[in-house]
């Protein structure tokens, strides 16, 4: 009996050291760390404004790869939400929202996992740092909450350990996905005009004459090419019966120091055909002129006007844009001439740049 008493006594020591620990202990928890990178502020602000790249950066997909995860709500901004489903244990069901943005500023979510406690947050905020500004300072927070809820509490002492490593994982991986997006300001396209920001489109399936050229990297060598295969084109135009079914198109193979690799195309159709293209059989003659079938895709597309010498880099800006927001270009990029090819070559240029998305 003495020792049963003596026993009881123990846990009655136990439980109350557990109490008053547990009273002790903080009811919330608050991490924070920080990553600088030296991508644009608009691209970094962007990236994490939108869930469509959380599979790229986030330490849970790492963890099952065989994750299920699905987007709702708006592509970007308060409300854009992922669900995620797992198999593991571990991880079970749980989700991310955007509760809050400040552009340029910050951008806040709402965490829902199988892990103790409540009212989970996680907080990116962003500010300029490093000589003149150049680099961005990425700080991310997580904050918990346990109540009274004891055991929570306990839980509480390994959130350093468990999320704190997840948060700095993140932050390196975000590090080194940001470094894949070309270091373009495009908010700056449309910094006078709201009209000239880059946006999604669907462009129609087309048939295409192309001929390929590579001259070195001169704006004159360049217009003379243009010219030449346009005339190679509109002879194989006038001699299979079609016509122009939009602007010139230069269509971008390989850009470096010295020489430039592109294709000239020209969209066609059967002369006064309409309705949706269908694959044409073209006879080229003597030509090296090709004919190219295109299906139907989505597209982001930019307009553009001034020197066509400044595309280069609109076509970086428009793929930065493209790829902070979750969508992947394919095929080559390419620069719609609305205005024409000596047009092209002044300040009045009038163009459009496009890219492809998977």
């Amino acid at each position: 009996m003495t020792r049963l008493i003596e026993l009881l006594i123990s846990l009655a020591i136990v439980a109350a050291l557990f109490l008053i620990v547990g009273v002790l202990l903080p009811s919330s928890r608050h991490l924070s760390h920080s990553v600088e990178t030296n991508r644009k502020l608009t691209i970094v602000y962007d990236t994490l404004n939108s869930l469509r790249r959380f599979k790229d950066w986030n330490p849970l997909v790492l963890r099952d790869p065989a994750m299920q995860l699905k987007l709702s709500g708006p592509e970007t901004g308060v409300g854009a939400r992922l669900d995620y489903t797992s198999q593991e244990k571990r991880l079970g069901n749980g989700s991310w929202e955007i509760t809050d943005t400040v552009p340029r500023e910050s951008v806040s979510f709402a965490i829902t996992d199988i892990q103790r406690g409540t009212n989970k947050r996680s907080k990116f905020s962003f500010k300029n740092t490093g000589k003149g500004g150049r680099n961005v300072e990425i700080t991310q927070t997580y904050d918990v909450d346990y109540g009274w809820n004891l055991i929570g509490r306990y839980a509480g002492l390994y959130v350093s350990s468990n999320v704190g490593e997840d948060i700095k994982l993140g932050l390196s991986r975000i590090t080194r996905m940001l470094a894949t997006v070309p270091n373009y300001d495009y908010a700056e396209l449309s910094k006078d005009d709201p009209a000239m920001a880059p946006k999604l489109g669907e462009r129609p399936a087309e048939n295409l004459l192309v001929m390929s050229v590579q001259v070195d990297r001169s704006n004159e060598k360049v217009q003379q090419a243009m010219s030449s295969s346009l005339q190679w084109i509109n002879k194989v135009i006038e001699a299979n019966g079609l016509e122009s079914a939009g602007p010139l198109r230069l269509i971008t193979s390989d850009f470096s120091s010295e020489s430039y690799s592109f294709d000239v195309a020209m969209p066609v159709r059967k002369v006064g055909a309409t309705g949706e293209a269908t694959e044409l059989t073209i006879n080229p003659g003597e030509t090296q002129v090709k004919a190219v079938f295109q299906k139907p895709s989505r597209i982001a597309v930019v307009p553009f006007k001034g020197h066509m010498a400044n595309l280069a880099k609109v076509r970086d800006a428009l793929r930065g844009w493209a790829l902070t927001r979750g969508y992947e270009p394919n095929e080559r990029p390419y620069d719609v001439w609305k205005n024409g090819i000596d047009a092209g070559f002044t300040e009045e240029g009038d163009f459009e740049e496009v890219w492809a998305i998977k």
